[in-house]
């Protein structure tokens, strides 16, 4: 946690309205200025001005050649900056080693993580294969890091998913890596067993057996083993039928609780939550709500309730 409270996250310096693109003008979002700002500090970076091609500069682009990717100058291939955009990412690993996430301007030679489009010799689009130089840098070696891409934001599903990463992320660093021991990964994951559930099942399945011998193993293996497992669940994104089954574990706790018409108007909205009626937090209010009653703390306490703050507003949209 830095001094300001807020979640370490690194970004694309356009994205916060400084005049850095190639064209000297910016990218700025103001989802990410002016709703994220409220829990994230952001580390902004522009690699193609950190290695020097200035501010306006001639477009580059991703040249497929050679079975490799490169990043050239759009009307002269022979200038080429893909070693020095690497390079700048593996000097920046201290500073990557402290943030939460990290948030790309999409369709960036340097920085776009997903789904770039390279060109062939001749010029030609080639194909869609293709991922910024700095970007591949960053995630080759952070691998387990929240990343995304400014304009996949617009995407419910994806921010949501994305955020929740990063505030499960900023928690294991703050609860567990700061200092390892069984007791804080059991207690670290008795929060987020269910949110992992819905996430991704087979993980769910696979992380008990990984904690049921903390004993013989030394904690820091086991919490290496742990933290690969659980964010690559958590980047799976829960979808309705995995919220749903989730929903219905949670719901067993219940069992006997409810009369005949509180249970009717839950198994309701849940049904109408597996169908598309209504958002999610629909069914789980109510839920969390009934489960309240038991006061019980381990059920309290489930990030599945708030993977992320409320006031995001994330869980009042139907997830695809």
């Amino acid at each position: 946690m830095v001094e300001s409270g807020k979640i370490p996250v690194a970004i694309s310096e356009c994205l916060l309205g400084e005049r850095v693109r190639f064209d000297g003008g910016h990218k700025r979002s103001r989802y990410i200025t002016d709703t994220l700002s409220d829990y994230f500090e952001y580390r902004a970076y522009c690699p193609e001005v950190a290695i020097g091609l200035g501010i306006p500069r001639k477009p580059i682009r991703l040249l497929a050649t050679d079975g490799m990717t490169r990043v050239v100058q759009a009307d002269d291939a022979s200038i080429d900056v893909t070693d020095p955009l690497r390079d700048y990412a593996r000097s920046l690993t201290s500073d990557i080693e402290n943030v939460c996430g990290y948030i790309f301007m999409q369709n960036s030679p340097s920085c776009g993580a997903f789904g770039m489009k390279r060109y062939g010799s001749n010029g030609y689009p080639l194909d869609k294969n293709g991922r910024g130089a700095f970007a591949d840098e960053i995630m080759q070696r952070f691998p387990l890091l929240p990343i995304e891409e400014a304009g996949r934001l617009n995407d419910a599903g994806l921010r949501d998913n994305f955020i929740s990463r990063v505030f499960a992320y900023h928690d294991w660093k703050v609860s567990v890596a700061q200092d390892p021991s069984p007791g804080a990964l059991i207690e670290f994951y008795s929060r987020y067993k269910y949110q992992v559930m819905a996430h991704h099942v087979p993980s769910y399945k696979a992380i008990g057996p990984l904690l049921a011998d903390l004993k013989t193993p030394p904690i820091e293996t086991v919490c290496e083993q742990f933290l690969t497992i659980f964010m690559t669940a958590l980047s799976h994104l829960a979808t309705r039928k995995g919220n749903t089954n989730t929903l219905l574990h949670l719901r067993g706790y219940l069992r006997g609780k409810l009369d005949a018409q509180e249970n009717q108007e839950l198994s309701g909205l849940i049904d109408n939550y597996r169908e598309g009626l209504v958002p999610l937090v629909v069914p789980l209010t109510l839920l969390k709500h009934h489960l309240l009653k038991i006061d019980d703390d381990y059920l309290q306490r489930q990030t599945f309730w708030n993977p992320h703050p409320e006031r995001l507003g994330l869980r009042n949209v139907i997830p695809t």
